[in-house]
C-alpha cells in the first residue's frame, strides 16, 4: 500500500508554485480517463451559456476528480482511496464541482440500486444543492432523458440502474449513511455544529465498511470561528495525512497558506490570493475580493475575521477582535503543558484559589495561582465543571466535547461532584502547605452557599475565603493580568478551555475602568477566566503561606 500513500509532504512548495495538491498516485488510467471525459461534458446550469465543465476552466478540479474515480480497481470492485477532503474558499466553483462529481459517480457506478447522499448544512443550501445536480443533467438532452428527478424528496433516480442522489439538510433531515455508497459532505464546519455529528461520521463510515467501492468525500471552507467538534478533528486528521503523520486512505486537498506567509496577515497580499483560490480569474473576481478587504478593514476585525476565513482559508484564533481583551495577545506565547498542578505545588511558595461559575447551564471555573519560589513568576492551572444541563446548550456542545476529551472540563454525573472535586484540590493544596494563610479563595459572592459549605469540610473558612467583588473592581486583577502577560511573568497550562474562554472574553469600557462580563459574552462561556482574574485578585495582595509548627510534619520528640 506505500504506492497509494496520499501524503504530501511538498505541499507549501506545490502551493507557492500554483501546482496541483494531489500526490502522484497509481491511478488506474481508464477508469481515470473515463471519469474525466463525462466530468469535462457537464455543463454549469446557473452560469450564462452553460458552459462545460472544460471549457469553464476548472483544470484545478480534474486532478481531484482522476484521483476519486481512479482510484477504484475494477478487477475487486475496491476503492484505493475511500475519502476525500477538501478545503478550498468560496466562489471556487467548490459546490458546483462537487454536485457534477455526484452526478459523474451515478453515471460510472457499477453497484445496482446503489445509494447516494449529499449532505448540506441547512434547507436552503440543500434545495440550492438539489437544484444544481438536476440543472446538470437537464443541461444535457441524454442526461435528462437518463436520470428522474423528485423535487419534493430532492431524489434524484438513474432509470437503467436504479442508483440514486438523494439531498438531505442536516438541520431538519434525519441523516444515515448505512447503505450509501458515496457521500458528500458540504460545509462540514456548518455540519460539525449538530450535536450529534460525531455519531453520524461513525454511521457514515460504518457504510465504508460494507462498501469497499464507496467513498465519503468532505468539501468545506474553513469555519467562520475556533474550529470546534467533528470538523475539528477532520481537519487535524486531513493535516496529518498530508504532512506524513498518519496513513489512511484519505486524500487531503488543503488550499491553506503556510504558516510563515500567513503570519503577519500575509493573506492580504494580492500576491498571495491565487495560492488559496485556485479559481481566482474565473468563478473568483479579484477585483470584488480587494474591494471587500477595503471594507472588511474599515469595519474591523470581525469582519476581518469573516473575510480571512471564508475567502482565504485563514484559521480563526484569537487575534480578530475589535473587543477582545488586552491579555489574548499574549495569551498562546505564555502556554507551558508543563504546568501541572503536582508541578505547581512543587515549584510554588504560596498559592491561591479562584472560582466563578453561574447557574446549571453554566460552567463552574477554578483557576489555581501559584508563586514560583525561584522566579516569583505567577503559574496558573484551570479547570472546569459543567452539570450536564449545559448539554441543552446545542452550539457549544461540540466543543465541550472537545474540552471534556482534553480533561480540561468535566462533565458532572452527580449533582455535588463539581464542589467536591474542587474542594478536593484546595484541600490537597492546603495539605503541601502551599495555600495562602489568608484570603486563600476567592469567590464571586453571589450564589456560592454550597461553595463556602463545602470549604468548610476541608478546613477552609474565615478569613481564609474571601469575597472578590465583580464588574469593575475586577478592573485591576484584568489590568494586571494582560500586563504579566506581557511581560512574560505569568504562565499558564496551555489548555484549549482557557483559550476558548480568552477568546470568548469581551471588553466594555466604562469611564477609566475595562469591564469583562457574562453578559458582554453573551450565550459564550468565560467562567474558568473570570476564575483566573479573582485569584489575580489575591495573588496581587502579596500572600503568604499558611505558617505551620514544625512538629505537623516531623513529630515530637520524647525525652
Amino acid at each position: 500500500m506505500d504506492v497509494w500513500s496520499t501524503a504530501c509532504p511538498d505541499w507549501q512548495d506545490r502551493i507557492m508554485a500554483g501546482r496541483t495538491l494531489v500526490p502522484d498516485l497509481p491511478l488506474f488510467e481508464k477508469e481515470a480517463d473515463k471519469a474525466e471525459r463525462i466530468f469535462n461534458r457537464l455543463r454549469i446550469p446557473d452560469v450564462i451559456g452553460q458552459p462545460t465543465m472544460a471549457e469553464a476552466g476548472t483544470e484545478w478540479l480534474l486532478p481531484i476528480v482522476r484521483a476519486i474515480f481512479g482510484a477504484y480497481d475494477p478487477a475487486t470492485n475496491r476503492r484505493m482511496v475511500q475519502e476525500f477532503f477538501w478545503l478550498v474558499p468560496k466562489k471556487n466553483s467548490k459546490s458546483s464541482g462537487a454536485a457534477a462529481i455526484m452526478v459523474t459517480a451515478m453515471i460510472v457506478n457499477r453497484r445496482p440500486l446503489a445509494e447516494f447522499l449529499l449532505i448540506a448544512p441547512t434547507k436552503q443550501i440543500a434545495d440550492i444543492a438539489y437544484k444544481q445536480a438536476m440543472g446538470i443533467l437537464k443541461a444535457d438532452e441524454a442526461l435528462d432523458k437518463l436520470f428522474h428527478g423528485q423535487q419534493h424528496i430532492r431524489t434524484i433516480t438513474h432509470r437503467r440502474s436504479g442508483a440514486t442522489l438523494q439531498v438531505k439538510a442536516a438541520d431538519t433531515d434525519v441523516i444515515t449513511g448505512s447503505k450509501s455508497t458515496g457521500i458528500l459532505i458540504d460545509e462540514t464546519h456548518v455540519f460539525a455544529k449538530k450535536g450529534n455529528a460525531a455519531d453520524i461520521f461513525v454511521e457514515i463510515r460504518g457504510a465504508l465498511a460494507a462498501r469497499p467501492d464507496g467513498f465519503l468525500m468532505q468539501v468545506t471552507t474553513q469555519s467562520k470561528e475556533p474550529p470546534s467538534g467533528v470538523f475539528k478533528s477532520e481537519l487535524a486528521t486531513a493535516r496529518k495525512v498530508r504532512d506524513g503523520e498518519m496513513r489512511l486512505p484519505l486524500l487531503p486537498i488543503l488550499y491553506e497558506l503556510p504558516d510563515e506567509v500567513a503570519a503577519d496577515d500575509g493573506w492580504k497580499r494580492r500576491e498571495t490570493w491565487p495560492l488559496v483560490n485556485p479559481n481566482l480569474g474565473k468563478s473568483v473576481d479579484e477585483a470584488f475580493l480587494a474591494n471587500q478587504l477595503i471594507k472588511a478593514e474599515e469595519e474591523g476585525p470581525e469582519a476581518l475575521a469573516l473575510l480571512a476565513s471564508q475567502h482565504f482559508n485563514v484559521e480563526i484564533g484569537l487575534r480578530f477582535r475589535t473587543d477582545k481583551w488586552a491579555g489574548a495577545t499574549y495569551w498562546q506565547a505564555a502556554a507551558d503543558d508543563g504546568i501541572t498542578l503536582d508541578d505547581l505545588i512543587e515549584r510554588s511558595d504560596v498559592a491561591v484559589v479562584g472560582i466563578d461559575g453561574g447557574g446549571l447551564d453554566d460552567l463552574l471555573g477554578l483557576a489555581v495561582l501559584g508563586r514560583c519560589r525561584t522566579t516569583r513568576d505567577w503559574l496558573a492551572w484551570c479547570r472546569a465543571w459543567a452539570q450536564d444541563d449545559v448539554l441543552n446548550r446545542k452550539e457549544i456542545v461540540p466543543k465541550l466535547r472537545d474540552l471534556e476529551a482534553e480533561g480540561s472540563l468535566t462533565i458532572c454525573k452527580e449533582p455535588t461532584q463539581d464542589i467536591e472535586e474542587i474542594c478536593a484540590i484546595v484541600a490537597k493544596l492546603d495539605a503541601a502547605g502551599i495555600l495562602a494563610e489568608k484570603y486563600a479563595v476567592g469567590l464571586d459572592p453571589v450564589g456560592v452557599a454550597a461553595l463556602v459549605e463545602g470549604m468548610k469540610t476541608v478546613g477552609i473558612e474565615g478569613e481564609r475565603l474571601a469575597s472578590v467583588s465583580q464588574g469593575f473592581r475586577l478592573n485591576g486583577a484584568i489590568l494586571g493580568a494582560e500586563r504579566k502577560l506581557k511581560d512574560g511573568t505569568l504562565w499558564h497550562d496551555g489548555s484549549q478551555l482557557m483559550s476558548w474562554c480568552v477568546g470568548n472574553a469581551k471588553v466594555e469600557q466604562r469611564g477609566s475602568a475595562v469591564l469583562i462580563t457574562k453578559q458582554a459574552a453573551g450565550r459564550a462561556k468565560i467562567d474558568p477566566l473570570v476564575a483566573l482574574f479573582n485569584a489575580v485578585q489575591l495573588m496581587s495582595r502579596s500572600p503568604e503561606a499558611k505558617r505551620r509548627s514544625p512538629y505537623e510534619t516531623r513529630g515530637i520528640r520524647s525525652v
